[in-house]
């Protein structure tokens, strides 16, 4: 058998390569629980509002921390009008002929945060609602001391406004990056984010247990 030159961990064995097991780097892992990281995070960042489990919304896990508008449910329940999940009825709402009389929005969203092992897969979560409002990453703290992170990671977490928060090792949190609402634009109200509004009204619901209609 002989080892190709240059190449480690590469064998020739009768006209075949045949390549070696690499070492295997454990994955890093959570100091906690991503509830309880998304609470910790959210009194970090000064949202303050109630943080609903972790749900999944345009096909991203992320936990949202919102208010319920106690005015705006209260008539609406007067109008049997829960939560509506379907978003084809909920994306009528903001055609012109039916903005007049479609129910308003009883959540009051805060912020929307995703808790990842890695930055990428964060900010693949969160910037799909970085369009709407505050949006942050909780990131364990091995994973914000990497060049990755500081060239990858940060220019792109600037761009879009995200905050990021990082995670000990004994789970307690500080601030790595302030997000950057008052600098972007912010996408006007539309189907997606009505939609949105109406998901997180019904987890409100719910975590109040309270009446849904």
């Amino acid at each position: 058998m002989a080892v190709t030159p240059g190449h480690t961990g590469d064998a020739v064995v009768a006209g075949k390569t045949r390549s070696f097991p690499t070492r295997v780097v454990p994955p890093v892992e959570l100091p906690a629980s991503a509830s309880y990281l998304a609470e910790a995070a959210a009194m970090q960042l000064g949202w303050r509002g109630v943080v609903l489990p972790e749900v999944t919304m345009l096909g991203r896990r992320v936990c949202v921390v919102a208010r319920l508008r106690t005015d705006v449910h209260a008539e609406r329940i007067a109008c049997g009008i829960g939560p509506v999940a379907d978003r084809t009825t909920v994306a009528t709402w903001t055609w012109p002929e039916f903005a007049a009389t479609a129910p308003a929005p009883a959540a009051d969203i805060v912020g929307v945060l995703s808790v990842a092992r890695h930055w990428r897969t964060g900010m693949a979560a969160t910037v799909p609602f970085a369009r709407y409002g505050e949006a942050a990453m909780v990131l364990p703290a091995s994973a914000v001391l990497t060049k990755d992170y500081v060239d990858g990671c940060l220019p792109r977490a600037r761009s879009y406004g995200l905050a990021i928060v990082s995670a000990d090792t004994d789970a307690s949190v500080s601030l790595d990056l302030a997000g950057q609402r008052g600098e972007r634009a912010l996408l006007p109200q539309d189907p997606v984010s009505r939609w949105i509004n109406e998901m997180v009204y019904e987890q409100l619901l719910a975590s109040y247990d309270l009446p849904v209609g």
